[in-house]
C-alpha cells in the first residue's frame, strides 16, 4: 500500500506537504519522499528510508531547505519515490500508488526499442513508478500518456504529478480501487465570537488546494472537502482551482478493505466514513452470529 499528498497555493506549502504526507504514515513503512517546486530554485527533493525512523523525524531536518508554492509527498511500501523525470513532455515529479501485474511484459516491450533504459534497484527489479513514467512518456502529452498507461497496465495505478509550471495533475486508477480527494483551503467560515448571540462571519480568500489519499489529512490542515475524483478521472490543480482534464469512467471497483483495515477511522471514501462502516460491519456480524445462536450472554461491551 502507500499514500500521497500534494498542495498548490500562492503561498509556501512546504509545511502542508510535510504534515499532509506524515498523516499517511499508517499506509507504508519503507520509504518516504517529498518534492517542492519554486520558480527560482526549481525542484527540491528528498527521499528517506523510514523503516526504523518515522517520516516526521526523518524529514524535519529537511524543512529548512524546502520552499515552493507547489509540492507533493508520498509514503511508499515499495520503491523509492517521488522520481524526477525529464522527457519530451518536460521535467516533472511523479509518485504512484498501485500494483502492476504485467511488469516483465511491459519492460520487455519498452526495451525492445534501442536507446531505452531503466535505473534498476539493487535487487534488479524495475521501479514501478519509473515504469509508469516511461509509459506516460510514450505519448505526446501528460493526459494522453496517463490514459495510455492505464490501458496497458494490468493492475491498478493511481498517479500524482508535479509539473515545472507548478501545477499538480492527479489521476485515479481506472477502476477507482483507491480514493483521490481534493481539499480547498480558505472557504467561508463562521466564528461564534459571542457564545451564539452574535455570530461573526469572516470571509477568507481562497489560498490553495490539495489532493490526498486520506480526507482526514487535509481536514487537520484546515482544508475543506471540495471534490472526489471518479474512476479513471484526471484533474489538474493550481492555486486558482482545479479542472477535469479527462472525465471519470462508469465502472467502479473500490477496495472494500479500505474501510475494514487500511483507512484511518475519521476518513471518508465515496461519502462513507471509515469508523461508521466498521460499526455497521460489527453490527451485521453480531446479528448473524445471534441468529446462529452463537452469541453468549455478556455484561459489558467495550472497544479495545
Amino acid at each position: 500500500m502507500g499514500g500521497f499528498f500534494g498542495a498548490v497555493s500562492d503561498r509556501d506549502v512546504a509545511l502542508d506537504v510535510f504534515f499532509g504526507t506524515d498523516y499517511h504514515s499508517h499506509l507504508g513503512t519503507r520509504r518516504g519522499g517529498m518534492v517542492l517546486f519554486d520558480k527560482k530554485e526549481g525542484f527540491q527533493r528528498q527521499i528517506h528510508n523510514i523503516e526504523n525512523t518515522p517520516f516526521r523525524t526523518k524529514f524535519e531536518r529537511d524543512l529548512a531547505d524546502f520552499r515552493g508554492h507547489a509540492g507533493l509527498g508520498c509514503i511508499s511500501d515499495s520503491d523509492p519515490q517521488p522520481l524526477l523525470v525529464r522527457s519530451h513532455l518536460g521535467l516533472y515529479a511523479i509518485v504512484t500508488v498501485g500494483i502492476i501485474n504485467n511488469t516483465d511484459e511491459l519492460v520487455k516491450a519498452y526495451l525492445s526499442d534501442k536507446g531505452q533504459q531503466f535505473l534498476t534497484l539493487s535487487s534488479g527489479r524495475v521501479n514501478v513508478t519509473e515504469l509508469t513514467a516511461a509509459l506516460i512518456n510514450q505519448e505526446n502529452d501528460l493526459v494522453s500518456g496517463i490514459l495510455h498507461a492505464m490501458e496497458v497496465i494490468d493492475g491498478s495505478m493511481t498517479i500524482l504529478i508535479l509539473t515545472e509550471e507548478g501545477e499538480l495533475i492527479a489521476a485515479r486508477d481506472s477502476m477507482g480501487r483507491l480514493p483521490v480527494l481534493i481539499g480547498q483551503r480558505g472557504m467561508l467560515r463562521i466564528y461564534d465570537a459571542c457564545q451564539g448571540r452574535l455570530p461573526v462571519l469572516i470571509g477568507q480568500r481562497e489560498d490553495g488546494y490539495c489532493v490526498s489519499f486520506e480526507s482526514f489529512a487535509y481536514h487537520k490542515l484546515d482544508y475543506q472537502d471540495a471534490y472526489e475524483l471518479g474512476p479513471r478521472e484526471i484533474v489538474r490543480l493550481n492555486a486558482k482551482g482545479f479542472q477535469t482534464l479527462s472525465p471519470a469512467g462508469k465502472q467502479m471497483k473500490i477496495c472494500a478493505f479500505l474501510w475494514t483495515y487500511y483507512g484511518y477511522p475519521n476518513s471518508n471514501y465515496e461519502g462513507v466514513n471509515v469508523e461508521l462502516m466498521r460499526y455497521r460491519n460489527g453490527a451485521i456480524m453480531a446479528r448473524d452470529e445471534a441468529e446462529r445462536g452463537g452469541v453468549p450472554d455478556v455484561d459489558f461491551v467495550a472497544g479495545g
